[in-house]
C-alpha cells in the first residue's frame, strides 16, 4: 500500500516537471524547452547571406533544408568582446513551425527542474523591451539558470526577414 502511494507522488511530481538543454554563452547558463529542440549540430558550414540582420550568421543546409542561423550572443546583446569565432554548436530548433539553428558557446545537458522552482525573472528585467524572452530563472548547482523563452526571442519582422532569407537561397549554392 505505501509502496503505491509512494509512486503516485512520484508520478505526479514528474508531472510537474520541465525538462531542458542546457547551454552556455560566456559564463552565463541558459536553458531552452527539450520538446522546441530537433537537434544539435556541430561543425557546420554557414553560407553568409547579404544584407542580413547583425545577429544572423547565415544559413545552413541541413539535409536538403535550408535554415537560418542566429548568432544568440549577438541576438541577446551579451558580450562580444571575449569570445571566439570558432564556437561551433548549434541548436536546432523548432519555434511555431519554423526551423531555426542557435549558435551557442556550449551545449551542456538536459537539465530537469520542478516547475515550481522556476521563478518569474525579476521585475527590472521584465521591464525592458527586450527581456520579453527571458520566461523564469531558478537555481541549479549554485549556479543560475535563465529560462528562455524561443517563441518571443524573435519579433515578426524579423521572421519574416528569416523566411524570405531561407527562400532566397538555393540549396545547390550552400
Amino acid at each position: 500500500m505505501a509502496d503505491t502511494y509512494a509512486s503516485r507522488i512520484a508520478d505526479a511530481d514528474k508531472e510537474h516537471l520541465i525538462q531542458m538543454v542546457g547551454f552556455k554563452i560566456g559564463e552565463e547558463i541558459f536553458g531552452v524547452d527539450i520538446l522546441m529542440v530537433q537537434e544539435i549540430i556541430r561543425s557546420a558550414n554557414i553560407t553568409y547571406v547579404p544584407n542580413s540582420p547583425e545577429f544572423v550568421e547565415g544559413v545552413i543546409n541541413l539535409r536538403g533544408s535550408i535554415i537560418p542561423v542566429i548568432d544568440l550572443r549577438k541576438r541577446l546583446n551579451l558580450e562580444t568582446d571575449d569570445y571566439s569565432q570558432d564556437r561551433d554548436w548549434i541548436l536546432i530548433l523548432d519555434i511555431a513551425g519554423r526551423v531555426t539553428g542557435f549558435i551557442v558557446d556550449w551545449v551542456t545537458e538536459v537539465i530537469k527542474v520542478q516547475e515550481d522552482h522556476i521563478e518569474p525573472p525579476p521585475e527590472i528585467l521584465v521591464a525592458g523591451l527586450h527581456s520579453q524572452y527571458i520566461k523564469g530563472v531558478c537555481e541549479i548547482a549554485d549556479e543560475l539558470l535563465i529560462f528562455l523563452d524561443f517563441n518571443r526571442i524573435l519579433l515578426i519582422d524579423e521572421i519574416k526577414t528569416l523566411s524570405s532569407m531561407s527562400e532566397r537561397v538555393d540549396p545547390e549554392e550552400v
